[in-house]
């Protein structure tokens, strides 16, 4: 399969343009305002000398400015405006400037350690640093044709080759992200040392043996170099009376267990938070930190894609089932353990305790995007669905410059929206994802055209062989239109997904009803049970092949009912409770629109529910709308809302 990229799809969508707008006129300033505030741009002037001052945030802080100025050339793209193109162009020369001769840039060791490189990489993030530093260069080329960034990332990237290919087995990133940097630089720039370093990169994991000694070396090595850093603050300090000490944010509220720090202590010394524990072909469970885990994935398919290399992706696929099956949450948020920001074990999915990083969410949107293309399976675009109206949409506020890092199902206090935090790495995630939706709206090959996701837009395909305008009333309505429009008439093949919430489906083309022979393959109920009660594997893509023609209109229109959803058996603490879903869209009861209600603890009359428009909420929204069994009335807004009226109190399950 092809893809195109987002600029070649003009997005025109109820739901998703003043998403994007917000995005592009807010949220992409504001967080740039904020690396400033918090001095992470500072850093880098330190080095340039263009200012006098103390290095602030964390070690890997520079990863936070790459990540923006990724998001930042991403939404140019598609929406170019002068100021953002000025702040670009300012950031890329004081990286000019910042970038030692040999194409290493990473602050903390410049600034701190300027004789020390390489040597704590399962912790100190320096690879994944050099990653976005060098995914940011390949955003801003494809974005507006200039070099200037792309230099720099080259700069870095060919230092990464002389000092890693063909390196000890040791050498390979605490934080997956330079092997998807590595090959989207290879795409660029077809230069086969960068697909050779990636593959090398992901064929190490695993193979570093005894990895706790490794891994308690380096512990011990950043904890020195830490305590080198506070002295050398406090000098700093006294010796600058009038300069005020800044404060990062406070860390992101989230309820632990009792043996949180423990269980990740145990993961980290065997591997598994590293995705360390075995070679790439033998990893079929996921494990460890989940947004390192989803960036692993996507790097290996990204590899089978362009290497030909078909024997990665069943690995893949296995890892996708067990996630899936055991490891998801009903909203499609994946890493249940606080501390480990990670898996659990199967089934164990407290939605209370729920991690759900927003960035982990993203990490599977863009695996399941890669997986997709590789397989043409219909279940993969099915989970980018949900997981992108529910787990992912939720991690960015309305307003577009409040944020939610992890994302509990459960919440009775604590957690509300932030505009930034101690480690800021969701918001420009989030904004380089909305940036690039367009291009994971379709694919095609050289005859047929493939349609994932119901999205409005126009676009032209295939050097204009198709021309397309879909108008969707998701998720709100399953009524979706496709025009087509064709340089000649072609007997082709239009791939059209049936998502798997939908009960019953129709297509008309032309006005005429298609008669559809082929059901979807529903294997037995028993082995299609998944702990959160959602099945994307039952989706299927419906081909439709005929002598296709300009003007030809399809109109398809999907059922969208209530569904009460059941967790398996196998979650504790479910028994008796539902999670409402409408179409690709979870529910919550919000306290804010239940005055008097305990929602907790209320039980709902599961006959009495309907979906009703809320034109005054929230810009106009679907609620659903119902009774408890004691008369009392209640109210359900989609998850991906919840936290935009201030804090508040929340739940999914839902007592029946």
């Amino acid at each position: 399969m092809n893809q195109l990229t987002a600029s070649h799809v003009n997005i025109l969508d109820f739901f998703w343009t003043p998403r994007l707008v917000t995005n592009a006129r807010m949220a992409i300033f504001h967080q740039w305002n904020q690396l400033e505030e918090t001095h992470c741009i500072d850093n880098f002037r330190l080095i340039a000398g263009q200012k006098d001052g103390f290095r602030e945030g964390w070690f890997f802080a520079d990863s936070d400015a790459y990540k923006w100025l990724d998001a930042a050339a991403r939404v140019y793209a598609s929406w170019p405006s002068a100021n953002l193109k000025n702040c670009m162009d300012k950031f890329i020369r004081l990286l000019t400037n910042a970038q030692e001769e040999d194409g290493y840039l990473y602050t903390y060791n410049q600034i701190h350690f300027p004789d020390e490189r390489w040597g704590n990489l399962m912790i100190e993030h320096e690879l994944y640093c050099h990653g976005h530093l060098i995914e940011a260069g390949v955003s801003h080329f494809e974005a507006t044709g200039e070099e200037s960034l792309l230099k720099i990332a080259s700069k870095a990237a060919d230092l990464l080759v002389r000092d890693f290919l063909f390196a000890a087995l040791d050498k390979s990133s605490g934080h997956e992200e330079v092997e998807i940097a590595l090959l989207r630089l290879y795409q660029v720039t077809h230069l086969e040392q960068y697909l050779e370093l990636a593959r090398q990169f992901l064929e190490r994991r695993g193979n570093a043996r005894p990895f706790g000694l490794l891994l308690l070396r380096q512990l011990t090595r950043v904890a020195r170099r830490r305590k080198f850093v506070q002295k050398q603050r406090k000098i700093y300090l006294l010796s600058h009376p009038d300069q005020k000490c800044l404060r990062l944010p406070s860390e992101n509220f989230s309820k632990k267990p009792w043996n949180a720090n423990m269980r990740w202590m145990v993961n980290a010394l065997n591997g598994k938070y590293f995705q360390q524990h075995a070679p790439i072909r033998k990893q079929i469970i996921p494990v460890g930190h989940s947004v390192r885990f989803t960036y692993l994935e996507t790097a290996i398919a990204m590899l089978s894609r362009l290497t030909g290399d078909p024997s990665l992706i069943p690995v893949l696929q296995k890892a996708w089932e067990h996630m899936v099956t055991r490891r998801m949450y009903i909203t499609g948020g994946i890493g249940s353990l606080p501390e480990l920001e990670g898996f659990g074990r199967d089934y164990e999915l407290d939605p209370e305790i729920a991690y759900a990083e927003t960035c982990a969410a993203l990490g599977s949107l863009f695996w399941n995007w890669e997986m997709v293309l590789a397989t043409g399976d219909a279940r993969y675009s099915d989970l980018f669905e949900w997981q992108l109206y529910n787990a992912a949409a939720v991690g960015m506020g309305l307003s577009g410059d409040s944020y939610l890092y992890n994302n509990p199902l459960f919440c009775q206090g604590g957690i509300s929206r932030h505009p930034w935090y101690q480690v800021p790495c969701c918001p420009s995630n989030l904004s380089r994802t909305w940036a690039s939706l367009g291009k994971y709206i379709y694919s095609f090959s050289e005859k047929n055209l493939w349609i994932h996701q119901y999205i409005g837009n126009q676009t032209v395909i295939n050097q204009g062989q198709w021309t397309v305008r879909l108008d969707s009333g998701l998720p709100w309505s399953g009524k979706v239109s496709v025009t087509l429009g064709m340089i000649t008439s072609s007997d082709s093949i239009l791939y059209f997904r049936i998502p798997s919430w939908a009960t019953a489906a129709s297509i008309h083309i032309n006005g005429e009803l298609l008669i559809n022979p082929s059901e979807p393959s529903r294997d037995n109920p028993s082995t299609l049970t998944t702990a959160s009660g959602f099945d994307p594997r039952l989706a299927r893509f419906l081909p439709v092949q005929r002598i296709w023609s300009s003007g030809d209109v399809v109109d398809l229109e999907f059922e969208m009912p209530i569904i009460l959803r059941h967790a398996s058996l196998h979650l504790r603490g479910h028994k008796g409770k539902v999670a409402l879903t409408r179409g690709p869209l979870v529910y919550c009861l919000e306290n804010t629109d239940n005055a008097g209600l305990d929602i907790f603890h209320a039980r709902i009359d599961r006959n009495s529910i309907s979906a009703e428009s809320a034109p005054a909420l929230f810009g106009g929204i679907w609620i659903l709308h119902g009774r408890t069994i004691d008369g009392n009335e209640f109210t359900a807004i989609p998850y991906h809302l919840w936290g935009n009226r201030g804090e508040s109190k929340m739940t999914v399950w839902i007592n029946t």
